[in-house]
């Protein structure tokens, strides 16, 4: 038995739906979203075609609205237990993800401006800085469930 294995039960998220956690549901909505829109914002650039703009605010608004709700499941989880708090990835994990929240806010704001200067540079700036966050967060996200065991069932 590994020491992951015996931290199993103390574990637990506290964010459930039917005892499955309900953070790691929510997760890949943004980080899809916000990917998308790194690459409509590049499209745009590339073709000075509106729909891309368009598309790209659409989707940084509803990364947002996932992102957040992803957010407070994995702070309900984060507060509800210690030893959660404990693993050294997950200050780091849950830092990064508000920072990529906040600059994804922030491009979002920026992406109600006329569509070529929200997108030429800052928008497509904001956009890599927050998907170059994302495998960052992710990698901790997967210590912190495949290192540590944190919401594994036995």
């Amino acid at each position: 038995m590994t020491t992951a294995d015996t931290n199993l039960p103390a574990l637990a998220p506290t964010a459930t739906v039917a005892r499955h956690p309900i953070h790691p549901m929510l997760v890949p909505f943004p980080i899809v979203c916000f990917i998308g829109a790194l690459v409509t914002d590049i499209a745009y650039w590339r073709t000075a075609e509106i729909m891309w703009a368009d598309m790209s605010a659409w989707l940084l608004l509803v990364g947002l609205i996932m992102g957040v709700l992803a957010g407070v499941a994995g702070l309900v989880d984060f507060l509800g237990n210690r030893l959660i708090r404990s693993q050294t990835p997950a200050w780091p994990h849950m830092i990064g993800n508000l920072i990529a929240l906040v600059l994804a806010f922030f491009n979002n704001m920026v992406h109600s401006r006329d569509a070529w200067t929200s997108v030429v540079p800052t928008g497509i700036i904001l956009s890599l800085v927050t998907v170059l966050i994302l495998p960052i967060t992710g990698w901790l996200g997967w210590a912190l469930v495949y290192r540590h065991g944190v919401g594994v069932a036995r």
